[in-house]
């Protein structure tokens, strides 16, 4: 019995030191190999500390930076707040910096040049970083906005034919009918408060944007989605926080935590809940019946249970394939749109000028006719230059994240295999050598001559994302900003609430702390 004891202590002695060497080798020299190969090349970075990383020194930027008070006139200098950390050292560092969580190695590029390098490697090259897919798993499965190589390829080829110009041309009828409940509510809200009224516009406009991803890419109506545009929501908020774990805190994630349990239960839910959306489109498509603008039968739904039946080896399982991109399709089609929306009021309130450029070009373009169309759109000049500048001060995707999945070189630097690359978006749209010295201002204007003209060089500016990853609804994500825009604008004026205290914060997108309360005055 004894002997017994002692072989079963030496084997879990063994077993230990085993895993304690593969924890270092994970933790530190895995991490230390890579620190050293970007070194030697110049690439410097705050130095790490064993388990942490940088983590610590992150807090404390954070903590005493958290009550430094901005000037008014940096109201859109929100970077500070967010992600002061970024400023501070890029300040020491420059623009391309190195820095650890405690189990990632992650290379901040802000150099121009190896900013545009990235757009030439492919997916299987440079693809979405393994650590993201397993974290956001239950918000994104291995849908489009996750995946690599191989698979992301099929799902692109599958979903991009459905957001081309054409197919869009045939949704604006869809994306004008569900301005009318939302005109409704306000109209009705404002009714015996002689016109005027303080709302909360950021819940109206989630409403109306998944209303219109629900209607013209799934053939139903947001009443019909709500219960899983809701549980997304939900699941967002829940790994949002989650994420602001790092370091060895990372390890939470994977223990049968309350917020882990929450989060699984909502998973499952939402699972459920679109597979029983595409066993409804299934039948419908079989009865063949027609829908008000595009058939229920030619939908996104549609293409998508199609590519899963119709899908190679190397794709997940069928329901898996109809379940991840159905919730990447749901998030990537109404929370960025909505968010967008939602900052172009906050900004035209504080600006009425631009706000009275874009209501009068709205009135000349549309003639007070509520029927729009792909041409009407387009005659927006004012409206566009609006969301396109709202879309520089508030990308709705503030950080690219990906990951070298093989030796790469990024203007004249050869990243090592295992390296994450991060790109903050709002930094670049920020950076005053692109945009000249009022670029944390609100001048619409800058794309007068279109987007490209707007900065040099012109990859700065990238709402959508960059290279082969390039959002691929952005075209709907337009056409849905200039038709709810252009209904509220010849509707009601907007003013900034007294009330409301300008705090953006990070949950996956930039977004409102406390949600967003404007003035909403009737016109006559």
């Amino acid at each position: 019995m004894e002997e017994l004891l002692e072989i079963v202590l030496v084997v879990s002695t063994i077993l230990l030191g085993l895993a304690l060497v593969y924890l270092y080798e994970i933790l530190w020299l895995r991490l230390e190999k890579i620190r050293k190969k970007l070194r030697r090349q110049g690439i410097n970075g705050p130095k790490p500390t064993f388990l942490y990383g940088n983590t610590q020194e992150m807090k404390r930027i954070r903590q005493e930076l958290k009550f430094v008070q901005r000037q008014d006139k940096d109201m859109n200098g929100y970077i500070s707040t967010i992600f002061p950390h970024f400023l501070f050292w890029r300040k020491t560092y420059g623009p391309v910096f190195l820095y650890s969580t405690g189990v990632l190695e992650i290379l901040h590029v802000a150099q121009p040049e190896m900013v545009k390098d990235m757009g030439h490697w492919t997916p299987s090259e440079l693809g979405k970083p393994q650590h993201i897919m397993k974290s956001r798993k239950p918000l994104f499965g291995l849908g489009i906005l996750a995946a690599n190589g191989d698979l992301w390829a099929y799902e692109k080829k599958i979903l991009a034919p459905q957001f081309f110009v054409e197919k869009i041309k045939g949704m604006i009828g869809l994306i004008v009918d569900a301005t009318v409940p939302l005109l409704q509510s306000w109209e009705n809200m404002l009714d015996g408060t002689g016109g005027s009224k303080e709302i909360y516009v950021d819940g109206y406009l989630r409403n109306f944007s998944a209303d219109v991803i629900a209607r013209a890419c799934f053939g139903s109506n947001f009443v019909e989605g709500k219960d899983i545009f809701c549980k997304l929501r939900q699941l967002q908020k829940l790994i949002s926080e989650q994420d602001t774990l790092v370091g060895l805190s990372a390890v939470w994630k994977y223990l049968p935590t309350k917020r882990n349990r929450e989060i699984q239960k909502l998973d499952q839910e939402v699972r459920l809940l679109i597979l029983d959306l595409s066993r409804e489109d299934r039948s419908r498509s079989r009865s063949n019946n027609a829908g008000t603008h595009v058939s229920t039968y030619d939908n996104l739904l549609h293409a998508i249970v199609d590519g899963a039946n119709q899908s190679p080896s190397y794709c997940s399982a069928p329901e898996d394939f109809i379940v991840d991109n159905c919730k990447n399709i749901y998030f990537a089609g109404y929370e960025t749109t909505a968010v967008t929306a939602t900052w172009c009021l906050m900004l035209l309130a504080a600006h009425p000028d631009w706000q009275d450029r874009a209501r009068a070009e709205i009135r000349e373009v549309c003639c007070g006719q509520t029927a729009m169309d792909i041409d009407v759109l387009r005659q927006l000049k004012i409206l566009t230059m609006v969301i396109q500048e709202t879309l520089r001060l508030y990308p709705p995707a503030s950080l690219i994240m990906r990951e070298a999945l093989t030796g790469i070189r990024l203007g004249g630097v050869d990243v090592p295999r295992g390296t994450i690359i991060q790109v903050a978006i709002s930094l670049l749209h920020l950076d005053m050598e692109a945009w000249g010295p009022d670029a944390n201002e609100f001048r619409p204007d800058r794309f007068a001559n279109g987007a490209a003209a707007a900065c040099k060089p012109a990859h700065m500016y990238m709402p959508f994302g960059y290279g082969p990853r390039l959002c691929t609804g952005q075209n709907l994500a337009m056409a849905e900003l200039k038709v709810v825009l252009a209904r509220l604008l010849s509707k009601f004026s907007f003013s900034v609430s007294p009330g409301y205290q300008h705090s953006p914060v990070f949950r996956l997108t930039i977004e409102p702390e406390s949600g967003m309360p404007l003035v909403v005055t009737r016109l006559a």
